[in-house]
């Protein structure tokens, strides 16, 4: 499966971006996808997953998110989504979703279980 990131930017703090994981070569729907973020000079973290209990999915966030960031899956187009509220300068950072066929449990934050990643797109909040 192929995965494509977008929809990052440049945004005042305080507003609203929302990201798209595209995917192509695979349907999504039997996948756990994530999304994680490289702040500048930092190493790569978890941001929040979902995966595909139910069809909508169980979600799952970093606690630096709870409350501001939203993912939601649409299986319809092949796609999941990170809406982000209430952005904070510390949220400036290069977005990578993520990929792993099945279910990952408590390992959902761990980035060595993905399997396959977008490109990423770069998110800056300015002060």
């Amino acid at each position: 499966v192929q995965l494509q990131a977008s929809g990052g930017g440049l945004v005042q703090a305080g507003g609203s971006l929302r990201l798209s994981c595209a995917a192509s070569g695979r349907s999504l729907s039997r996948y756990t996808v994530g999304w994680f973020r490289r702040p500048p000079g930092k190493e790569r973290e978890f941001v929040a997953a979902i995966d595909w209990k139910n069809w909508s999915g169980n979600t799952y966030y970093a606690d630096s998110v709870k409350g501001r960031f939203a993912i939601s899956r649409d299986n319809t187009k092949n796609a999941v989504y990170l809406q982000m509220n209430s952005l904070k300068p510390e949220d400036t950072a290069v977005y990578y979703c993520a990929a792993r066929l099945g279910r990952l449990g408590t390992l959902v934050g761990a980035s060595r279980m993905y399997g396959y990643w977008g490109k990423g797109t770069q998110v800056t909040v300015s002060s």
